[in-house]
């Protein structure tokens, strides 16, 4: 596998870390307070996380909640993984997304991460 821009992060990158994961900013964030939780070992699909990395990228998902809270007041959040190229995967190393949400940052967010596939987001 082929480095990524996850592989190897700069400290000054790592917004939150603990034994195998850590926090960036997104660089291209779809909201204010927009963070990546990230392995520090490489691999493409969450599924192929160990169980250990999976209970500390979700102990991450809820540090990273925190801190957004604490810098932009958030209203509320989605969490979002892309597991390969046919669901919207362009890094081949695993991260979360954990996106907050703000009161009137689009018209009607019903439907939320079904939104995925705009035409199923209304039910």
């Amino acid at each position: 596998m082929s480095a990524t821009p996850f592989t190897n992060p700069d400290p000054d990158d790592e917004v939150l870390s603990n034994a195998l994961c850590y926090a960036r900013w997104d660089n291209y964030p779809v909201s204010q307070g927009h963070l990546l939780g990230v392995p520090y070992r490489e691999f493409a699909n969450y599924f192929d996380a160990t169980p250990d990395e999976k209970a500390a990228l979700w102990a991450l998902v809820d540090e990273a909640k925190r801190y957004i809270d604490e810098l932009h007041r958030s209203d509320g959040y989605n969490i979002g993984i892309n597991v390969g190229e046919v669901a919207g995967q362009t890094v081949a190393h695993m991260h979360i997304h954990v996106i907050p949400r703000y009161r009137n940052d689009v018209p009607d967010p019903r439907g939320g991460v079904r939104g995925v596939i705009s035409k199923k987001q209304k039910y």
